[in-house]
């Protein structure tokens, strides 16, 4: 690694480091970025040198191709958490460069409901609502207020609502319509102060002794939450042999009535006996990603080479050491095409793809 003279820009770092996979080639240039000006500098930067840039997060969600990424990285590393009391809600802003659980605790400790079920989900705050981030019943679109962004073409700074963010399952306009325009550098949340909240997730329910409606304090169930993840190996833990992951890899696929119908179907003609888990919703009924990965004939700690999949959860491919990205693809084409095979369902990598040739994207 060297240091550029260019506001402060290393040349030639090494992204695996940065990633949670643990895989990946150099960034030919790299910057972290401590504000607005310095992420316009580098900004400015990168357009005189014709550069294309990618901003790296926690590094949590992510596989960089071997080759790397032949532009400039940033990494916004502003990290403040503020929280104040208006009447009855609990007002949290976060930079983009403050760890999410961070966000989470902070939350919990102010007693603001709305976020402690996304306790323990790695990464950093700027990446939420790119991805939507949810589990165990909750999505942060739900208690998200506002997003400061910069535009990277004109480098201004703007305030956008929620509710123009485009939010759906794992999804926005960040990663659609608006993909490569703006930096998310800033969020705030507005989130209802009470003591004790519903645990919507049935596992959730079932790990605390709930009842359906029945409430429990947000302390209790922010640690039930990280006690899930912990035991499915979805807490980044580098000693954890099923920890260098990018947690769930598939996002569970949306499809018609009629499709899962046929589904089912397919998985009765197959022999199958279990019950097939489905969520009917607006946008269609969801399916288990896990549940089609399992019955599709991929049990936990398939794969024999250095990549495969956790022993612990179907939806993780984990590097068992020394895996290259190419390695994580493959085991991920293999387990998209069995369950395509069985099923007729294409499942989707939750994971951005970083580096890679158009013909090599998964």
């Amino acid at each position: 690694m060297s240091t550029s003279d260019s506001e402060g820009i290393e040349t030639n770092v090494q992204l695996a480091g940065l990633t949670t996979f643990g895989v990946g080639g150099p960034a030919s240039f790299f910057v972290r970025c401590e504000g607005g000006e310095s992420l316009r500098r580098a900004l400015s930067w990168a357009r005189r040198e014709s550069l294309p840039v990618f901003v790296l997060g926690g590094g949590s969600n992510l596989v960089v191709a071997e080759r790397g990424f032949p532009g400039l990285v940033i990494q916004p590393a502003a990290s403040g958490i503020e929280v104040s009391q208006v009447g009855d809600f609990i007002l949290l802003e976060a930079a983009a460069g403050a760890g999410w659980d961070a966000v989470v605790q902070a939350a919990v400790d102010a007693g603001g409901a709305g976020l402690e079920a996304l306790s323990g989900i790695p990464g950093n705050a700027g990446a939420a609502p790119i991805q939507n981030i949810g589990a165990y019943g909750q999505e942060v679109a739900e208690r998200l207020e506002n997003v400061e962004l910069l535009d990277r073409e004109s480098l201004e700074t703007l305030m956008l609502p929620a509710a123009d963010c485009g939010f759906g399952y794992r999804t926005s306009r960040f990663k659609t319509s608006w993909a490569g325009r703006f930096v998310v550098t800033r969020l705030f949340f507005r989130l209802p102060r009470q003591p004790e909240a519903p645990a919507r997730y049935a596992e959730l329910r079932r790990h605390l002794g709930l009842a359906e409606d029945e409430k429990a304090p947000l302390q209790t169930l922010r640690r039930a939450v990280l006690e899930l993840r912990r035991g499915k190996s979805m807490l980044f833990d580098p000693s954890d042999p099923d920890g260098r992951s990018a947690g769930s890899f598939f996002l569970n696929p949306v499809i018609s009535a009629v499709e899962a119908e046929a589904v089912e179907r397919r998985y009765r003609e197959r022999g199958g006996k279990r019950e097939m888990p489905r969520w009917p919703g607006a946008a269609g009924v969801k399916l288990s990603a896990a549940w089609l990965i399992e019955e599709a004939g991929f049990a936990r700690g398939y794969g024999e080479g250095r990549a495969g999949l956790s022993t612990r959860h179907t939806l993780a491919i984990v590097n068992r050491g020394g895996a290259a990205a190419a390695d994580i693809l493959d085991i991920a084409r293999k387990i998209r095409e069995g369950v395509y095979q069985a099923f007729g369902v294409k499942l989707e990598p939750e994971p951005i793809q970083v580096g890679f040739l158009p013909g090599e994207l998964f």
